[in-house]
C-alpha cells in the first residue's frame, strides 16, 4: 500500500481516494480452464485511472494488458452523456478502463475507453483499437474471439471483426428513444441488470434487447449556478408513471432478427437473461407489482419462450446475482423463499436450509455449484455482517476456501480462486488467488492506508437482535470521560448493509466518533442478510418499521454503552438520508438534529421499480405514499435540520429537498439547506466531498449544544 501524504486529514484522504477504492484490484475474472486472472488496478493511491492487468497463478506474476494512457497517446479521456449516466447508475466514480469483458477462453478482452473501442490480447500481452463507430458502450467479444457487439450512444447495436475485416450495423434505432443493446434505467439502477445484449455459445447468434423510452415521462435537471447552460432531458420512470417498452430479439450474424415473445402486458420487466451450453436461453421476467414471475426458456428456432418456473409472493420477489442459470448437465439454478428462509435449489431440490441466508451463485460447474451466504435464522451464532462463501455439491453444502468471521467474495473457474477477504481487523480487502483451495499468489493492492483505525464494536441489540455496530472516541474512558453525545449514522433500508465485518466501511463512521460522539450504525427490519421476513416487514410501512428499529437499537445499546440520550443527533444519506429527516419530523422526543443527504421525501418522486416494490401503485394505495412521505410532516419539526442535495441528481431529484423545504417554509419551520451545484447522487469531487464532512460536524455539534 501508498503512504499518506504527511499533510492530509482524514476527510481529504477519504474524498481523494474514492473511499480508499483507488489503486485497489477489482473486478475480476477467471479464464476457465483457470490459467490466467484478469483485473483492473490504477497505478496507485492517488490515481483513479485503471488499466487492465493479468496474473499467472502458476507463478503470481502480474502483466499490465492495456494501459489507457498509453492507448490514448496521453490524451485526455472524453465520455459521452450516455457513459456518464451508466457510471452513475454503477456508482463508478473511477477512470481508464472501468469495464471489460472476455471471450470463451479468457484470452481476448475487450473494453471501451472514451468512447471508443479496444481489444487485449491477455497472452501477448498487447492491446490495440478496433474499427468502430463511436462513442459506444459496453463491448462484448463473441465467445470465439472472431467479432466484437457493442451498443451505440446513437441506440445502435453493432458489430466488428476482431481481425479488422469490418464493423456493421446489427441494429438501428430507427425512431426517437429507441436503443438496442442498452439496459433501461430502472434496469440499471435497480434491477442490478446493466447489460442489454447476450451471445450464444456458437458466436454465430446473440439475444438483444431493444428499449423504447418514448412512454416515459421526460425531466428536466437544470445547473442553477450556470443559468445559460441547458437544462439535461431524463427519461425518468416515477412511480405509478409509464416504464420504458422492453422487448428481446434474436439477432444473427447477418441482420436477421425473430422476436421473442412472452406476455409483455403482465410480465413487462425482463430481469434476467441467460444463455450458456448448458440449455436454451433462460429468461426472468417479473410483474410490474414483482408479486409474480416467470423462468422461461427461448426456442431459438421460432423465438417462442415456454415457462420453466412460476414464482409467487405476497409482498415481492427479489432478484439475485448470478442466477437463474444452467448446469453444463441441464439443470436450474435458482435462490427462492421457502418454508422463512432463503434457499438455493438445483434442479428441483432445495440444497439449503434456514441455516444459511443464500445471498448469490458466484460459479456454477460440473460438479458443484458456489455461493454466498450470510447467516440465517437457525444459523451457528457468527456475528452481525458476516459473509462467507459456500460449495454444494453431490456430498451436499459445505464452506468454500478459508473460513472466517469476516465478509468474503469470490470468483472461481477451472479450479482458480480469486478470494477477497476483509476484516475489522485490517484496512481494505486482501485479494488471495487459490489453486485447488490452496493459496499461489496475492495481488497486490496500491490503495491508501487510512490515517485511523476504526473500532466497531458490533452487537445484536435488544430483543429484535438488529445488527448492529458502536463506535466510540480514539481512547475514549467511559469512567473518566462520562456519557457521549450520540450520533446514529444509518441507511437502514432495502439492499443497504451498512453492519458489515470489515475495517473500511467504519471509517467515516470512527471519524465522526472521534470528533466527540458515540456513533451507532444499526440494520434494522428492511435491511438486507437476515431472513426474507426481515426484508419483507417494511412492506408497505417504511416510516413505522425502519425509523422504530433505529430507536429499539439505540436504547438496547444505552443499556451496555455511554449513550447520552439527552443528546440524540442522525445523519444518513439517500435512504439514510429519508430516515434522518423522518427521525427528527416524527420522534423529536428521542432525536435532537439532524442532516439528511440527498433524502427522498415524496415516494411518488422515485422509481417505478424500486418504489412500487415496497409501497404498492400510488393511484391504487395513495394512503400508503402519503403515510411514508415526509412533506405532510412539515408542520411538526421542532429540531435542528439540515437537508443537502447535488443538484445534479438523476436519480434522487433536488425536487425533493425542495418540496420539503417548501413545506417547512410554509409551517413556519426553521432549516437549513446546503445545495451542491453540479454534484450527482454521488459526491465525487474531492473538495465537496471533504467539506461537507466537516459542515455536518459543525452543523450536529452546534445544535447539541457542543
Amino acid at each position: 500500500m501508498t503512504t499518506e501524504n504527511p499533510a492530509d486529514t482524514f476527510p481529504r484522504q477519504y474524498a481523494r481516494t474514492l473511499r480508499y477504492t483507488v489503486g485497489a484490484p477489482r473486478s475480476f475474472a477467471v479464464a476457465p480452464d483457470g490459467g490466467r486472472v484478469v483485473f483492473l488496478r490504477s497505478g496507485s493511491g492517488r490515481d483513479r485511472a485503471n488499466s487492465l492487468w493479468t496474473l499467472d497463478p502458476a507463478t503470481g506474476a502480474e502483466q499490465v494488458a492495456a494501459d489507457p494512457a498509453a492507448l490514448l497517446g496521453g490524451g485526455e479521456e472524453h465520455l459521452s452523456a450516455a457513459e456518464k449516466a451508466r457510471r452513475e447508475r454503477s456508482r463508478e466514480g473511477s477512470a481508464g478502463i472501468v469495464g471489460y469483458a472476455l471471450d470463451a477462453t479468457g484470452t481476448l478482452a475487450a473494453f471501451a475507453l472514451s468512447g471508443r473501442l479496444f481489444a487485449a490480447d491477455l497472452a501477448a500481452g498487447t492491446a490495440r483499437e478496433l474499427p468502430a463507430e463511436g462513442p459506444l458502450l459496453d463491448p462484448r467479444p463473441a465467445p470465439d474471439g472472431s467479432h466484437v457487439a457493442y451498443a451505440t450512444t446513437a441506440g445502435a447495436l453493432r458489430v466488428t471483426r476482431t481481425d479488422g475485416g469490418g464493423d456493421r450495423a446489427l441494429a438501428e434505432s430507427g425512431a426517437d428513444g429507441v436503443a438496442w443493446g442498452q439496459a433501461e434505467f430502472a434496469a440499471q439502477e435497480e434491477m442490478g441488470r446493466d447489460r442489454g445484449f447476450w451471445w450464444s455459445p456458437d458466436s454465430r447468434r446473440l439475444l438483444v434487447a431493444r428499449v423504447d423510452d418514448a412512454p416515459v415521462r421526460r425531466w428536466w435537471i437544470a445547473d442553477p449556478a450556470n443559468p445559460a447552460t441547458a437544462p439535461a432531458e431524463v427519461a425518468y420512470p416515477a412511480a405509478g408513471t409509464p416504464n420504458a417498452e422492453v422487448g428481446l430479439w434474436l439477432v444473427d450474424l447477418d441482420g436477421t432478427r425473430t422476436e421473442v415473445v412472452w406476455d409483455r402486458e403482465v410480465f413487462p420487466y425482463l430481469a434476467r437473461v441467460h444463455w450458456s451450453a448448458g440449455g436454451a436461453p433462460l429468461l426472468l421476467v417479473q410483474a410490474r407489482d414483482q408479486r409474480s414471475q416467470q423462468i422461461r426458456t427461448v426456442d431459438t428456432a421460432d423465438g417462442s419462450t415456454a415457462l420453466l418456473v412460476e414464482e409467487e409472493d405476497g409482498a415481492w420477489l427479489e432478484l439475485f446475482d448470478g442466477v437463474p442459470a444452467w448446469t453444463p448437465d441441464g439443470r436450474l439454478v435458482r435462490i427462492s423463499d421457502a418454508g422463512g428462509a432463503r434457499v438455493l435449489l438445483i434442479g428441483e431440490q432445495a440444497v439449503t436450509d434456514d441455516a444459511l441466508h443464500v445471498r448469490s451463485v458466484f460459479a456454477v460447474g460440473d460438479d458443484q455449484v458456489l455461493f454466498t451466504a450470510s447467516e440465517g435464522v437457525s444459523g451457528s451464532g457468527r456475528p452481525p455482517g458476516w459473509t462467507g462463501l459456500f460449495r454444494a455439491g453431490a456430498d451436499g453444502v459445505a464452506p468454500f476456501g478459508p473460513d472466517g468471521d469476516g465478509a468474503s467474495a469470490a470468483v472461481h473457474a477451472g479450479g482458480t480462486t480469486v478470494l477477497s477477504s476483509a476484516s475489522p481487523d485490517r484496512p481494505g480487502t486482501r485479494v488471495q488467488v487459490l489453486r485447488d483451495g490452496a493459496a499461489v499468489a496475492t495481488v497486490a493492492s496500491y490503495a491508501e492506508t487510512p490515517l485511523l483505525t476504526a473500532r466497531p464494536a458490533f452487537r445484536f441489540a435488544g430483543t429484535r437482535r438488529i445488527p448492529a455496530a458502536v463506535l466510540l472516541p480514539t481512547g475514549h474512558d467511559p469512567e473518566r470521560d462520562g456519557p457521549l453525545p450520540v450520533l446514529m449514522d444509518p441507511y437502514g433500508g432495502p439492499h443497504g448493509q451498512r453492519v458489515v465485518q470489515a475495517h473500511n466501511p467504519h471509517l467515516t463512521s470512527q471519524w465522526f466518533a472521534d470528533q466527540g460522539f458515540a456513533v451507532v450504525v444499526a440494520d434494522g427490519r428492511g435491511t438486507p442478510g437476515r431472513s426474507p421476513d426481515w426484508e419483507k416487514s417494511i412492506r408497505h410501512d417504511f416510516a413505522g418499521v425502519t425509523l422504530d428499529d433505529q430507536v429499539h437499537a439505540l436504547h438496547a445499546l444505552a443499556e451496555e454503552f455511554p449513550l447520552d440520550l439527552g443528546r440524540v443527533a442522525i445523519r444518513g444519506w439517500s435512504y439514510g438520508g429519508y430516515l434522518s429527516a423522518l427521525a427528527v419530523l416524527r420522534r423529536p422526543d428521542v432525536f435532537h438534529a439532524a442532516v439528511a443527504g440527498a433524502p427522498v421525501t415524496d415516494w411518488r418522486l422515485y422509481d417505478t421499480h424500486y418504489t412500487e416494490r415496497y409501497l404498492g401503485h400510488p393511484e391504487q394505495q395513495p394512503e400508503v405514499y402519503d403515510a411514508n412521505s415526509l412533506t405532510a410532516d412539515a408542520h411538526k419539526l421542532e429540531r435542528p435540520l439540515m437537508i443537502v442535495h447535488g443538484l445534479a441528481d438523476d436519480n434522487v431529484v433536488a425536487a425533493h429537498t425542495l418540496r420539503l423545504s417548501s413545506a417547512l417554509l410554509a409551517a413556519g419551520r426553521p432549516h437549513t439547506v446546503l445545495p451542491l451545484s453540479g454534484v450527482t447522487h454521488m459526491t465525487p469531487q474531492e473538495q465537496v466531498a471533504e467539506n461537507l464532512l466537516l459542515l455536518q460536524v459543525d452543523f450536529l455539534k452546534r445544535s447539541l449544544g457542543l
